[in-house]
Order: C-alpha cells, then structure tokens, then sequence
C-alpha cells in the first residue's frame, strides 16, 4: 500500500524533476535571448532554482542578473514576459499543465557571503580555537 509523504518533508521528487526541467528551458530561452524584449536581451540572467507548487501549477523562478545589478528592472520585465516565456517553456518541456511563471531575486548569494562573514568573526574563531567546549567536559566527568 503506498502511503502519501507528508507535507513537512520538503518538495517531492515530482516537483523537483519539473523545477529542473522548467529551470533549464528557462535558461536556455534567456540565454539564446528567444525573447525579443530588449530589456531582457541586454543584460545575462542566471536562474539558480525553480521551486514548483505541491499541483505543479506556478513556478517561482529565482534569478538574478550578472552582477547583481538592475534587479528591481529584471524583475519587471520578466514578469511583464511571463506569458511569452510560459510559450516557449511549453514548447521545450511535455507538461500536461505549463506553470504560472513568478520571479523572485535569488538571495543565496548573500546568505552564503553573510554565512562566510559569520564563520570568519571574531567571536566564532575565538570559540573554534578553544576546544573545551561542554562535551569535553562531560568526557573529563566520566573519566575521573
């Protein structure tokens, strides 16, 4: 008997196949510029992730321009494409349904710069160069 996944456990296989396969054709149509706005055949944008909807019915594609510049316009004229960018996407990829294409600036970057930022602080090198942290403690406790 198949049981269904619970909601809890992050997207399903299904979702993340068809989030790739929207994130391919989607880069390949902005790359080859397929798209005759010039707003969009001006500037190289890179799609990081397409997370797709439980029903497969919108796609929130995370993009972000080359160098992290004019987002707020990148932004814009993807969503004022999204209709002819939903037609090419059809045309690339067998869907039963072609997602509802919403844009969304990619932050990992930033995450991952302001993690680093973290890691190389002062206070986390100072707790990293002390080892007796409160398992070596326990240890010591148990040995004596």
């Amino acid at each position: 008997m198949k049981t269904k996944a619970s909601s809890g456990n992050g997207p399903s296989q299904r979702q993340l196949r068809v989030g790739e396969l929207v994130r391919h054709a989607l880069s390949d149509i902005l790359s080859r510029g397929d798209l005759p706005d010039p707003a969009l055949s001006r500037v190289l944008i890179t799609v990081p992730e397409v997370r797709m909807s439980p029903d497969l019915k919108i796609a929130t594609c995370f993009v972000m321009p080359l160098g992290g510049k004019d987002t707020k316009a990148t932004i814009d004229a993807l969503a004022t494409n999204a209709k002819p960018l939903r037609g090419e996407i059809a045309r690339r990829v067998e869907l039963k349904y072609v997602p509802e294409l919403r844009f969304r600036i990619d932050t990992s970057f930033e995450e991952g710069a302001r993690i680093d930022a973290l890691l190389r602080s002062p206070d986390v090198a100072r707790d990293l160069d002390h080892p007796g942290d409160q398992n070596d403690n326990d240890t010591n406790e148990d040995e004596a």
